[in-house]
């Protein structure tokens, strides 16, 4: 797809006057997101995402359309394990209701940058060294394995490392300070555990973009088009979190179908050279595994009665 330099200026204009609007005006005072306010987000994210690959479809034509879109799909898909470690993260540090959206707006300004900065990265790996698309697809296929294979245990939030060099490195209040990251109390500036709590959603999303960054350039090579598939998958990750985070624990298929997506997509990287799988077919199995997860997980849930149903992570809602 032809870009110019304008391209990526409006763009990220667009990106940053919507976050303005978000923070500004939607959500200048603190408060509890509820579900109806989720949902309307949620909606207004998706609806612009969409439009904004129906401009690119109008404009480049249909197979930039298709990969936007699959890409979009992919990383949304992706980001739900975010949602997992919000949920854990919340509630052991008791993050009151009403400075969760603070945590998360910052936070994902915070992946914004270090997901451009990973993509520029990529891109110019790709563009110096064609076989690094094999290294990404290993690493790909190994994990998405691993995904499947590894037995699911309840995290322990207090040995992350990003908690541990928190609580050792910096100066803490023995409590939240409304929605304040940084105070001054008897002249010494000190952080609140809600710093803490941000630093640990920057760190995993460094974790998560491991993952992701290489898998969306299995779909399409071109930066323009993963960068800005990439994010509105983020932008719409808090609306998202805010609607799913009562309910998230009842998908109890989707890790396994979020693993076959990384599988798949690290073959098709290793079989580049061999056989180009049309994007077609990507976007398709992309949306039947991760839509047939989903839809298993509520019409097959686990032991069959609604008393059997997996546990609940902790800090979900009822």
């Amino acid at each position: 797809m032809a870009t110019n330099l304008w391209f990526w200026i409006g763009f990220n204009v667009l990106v940053l006057a919507l976050l303005a609007l978000d923070l500004g005006v939607f959500h200048r005072k603190a408060h509890a997101v509820g579900l109806r306010e989720a949902a309307t987000w949620s909606v207004v994210w998706v609806t612009l995402a969409l439009l904004f690959g129906l401009g690119i479809y109008l404009y480049a034509g249909s197979e930039p359309g298709l990969e936007y879109l699959t890409g979009y799909l992919l990383e949304k898909a992706l980001a739900v394990d975010n949602i997992f470690v919000f949920v854990l993260l919340f509630s052991y540090f008791a993050v009151p209701a009403e400075y969760q959206h603070r945590v998360l707006f910052w936070g994902v300004l915070g992946a914004l940058v270090m997901r451009g900065a990973f993509i520029g990265l990529g891109a110019y790996l790709l563009h110096r060294w064609h076989w690094v698309i094999y290294l990404f697809g290993a690493v790909l296929l190994i994990t998405g394995i691993r995904m499947a294979l590894k037995r699911e245990e309840p995290a322990d939030v207090g040995k992350n490392p990003m908690v541990r060099l928190g609580r050792r490195l910096l100066p803490l209040t023995d409590g939240y300070r409304g929605a304040a990251f940084l105070v001054t109390e008897r002249g010494r500036r000190m952080a609140t555990p809600l710093l803490l709590v941000l630093l640990v959603v920057e760190a995993t999303d460094v974790v998560f973009a491991i993952d992701s960054i290489p898998a969306i350039f299995a779909i399409t090579d071109d930066p323009f088009l993963v960068y800005t598939s990439n994010v509105f998958a983020i932008l719409g990750l808090r609306s998202m979190y805010f609607l799913l985070a009562g309910v998230i624990h009842k998908f109890v298929y989707l890790r396994v179908a979020l693993s076959a997506v990384l599988a798949f997509i690290g073959a098709k990287m290793l079989l580049t050279g061999v056989v180009k799988i049309p994007i077609g077919i990507s976007l398709a199995v992309v949306a039947a595994l991760v839509g047939g997860s989903i839809a298993a997980s509520l019409i097959f849930p686990p032991g069959g009665r609604e008393g059997e149903r997996t546990p609940r992570p902790p800090g979900s809602a009822p």
